[in-house]
């Protein structure tokens, strides 16, 4: 039942969305154009990543709306034609930025896990270092004999 319940639950947020996107781009045309190329890679990885809570989506998007906040001030400040907008995503540079910034979340996505477990793993060789010095100094400290070192 609970299966049933979710997949409703999703396909109503997905008409939702899908409804919100439709009133962007009929109310907000220049807007929804720059945004769609400036953040195409992101929208592509959207798509392809079937991961539950996308994980290499989501920084991707996040980067690259921090690199879209620049062009669409100035697209919104300047008049909000379509002229501005398609010159603007014309801009090498600022394609070439929100680009980076996406390809920037992508590496940050692959890379957190494994910087992530080679920090967990020096801290264990830490705990492990300490612990057998503790235990060294209890051993001559109460006249035990050394114990063997486990095999790994």
């Amino acid at each position: 039942m609970s299966g049933q319940v979710k997949a409703r639950g999703r396909g109503s947020g997905l008409w939702l969305g899908g409804l919100a996107c439709g009133a962007v781009i009929t109310l907000a045309t220049p807007t929804a154009v720059l945004a769609g190329l400036l953040l195409a890679p992101a929208g592509l990885a959207w798509v392809l990543d079937r991961a539950p809570d996308r994980p290499t989506a989501r920084p991707m998007l996040l980067c690259g709306l921090a690199a879209t906040v620049q062009p669409m001030a100035t697209l919104w400040l300047t008049g909000h034609g379509m002229e501005t907008a398609l010159a603007t995503a014309a801009d090498l540079a600022t394609l070439a930025v929100a680009w980076a910034a996406q390809a920037a979340g992508w590496l940050l996505s692959e890379l957190a896990p494994f910087v992530a477990g080679l920090a967990i793993e020096a801290r264990a060789r830490a705990r492990g270092a300490k612990l057998r010095a503790e235990r060294r100094r209890l051993e001559e400290e109460w006249g035990l004999p050394a114990a063997e070192p486990p095999t790994p």
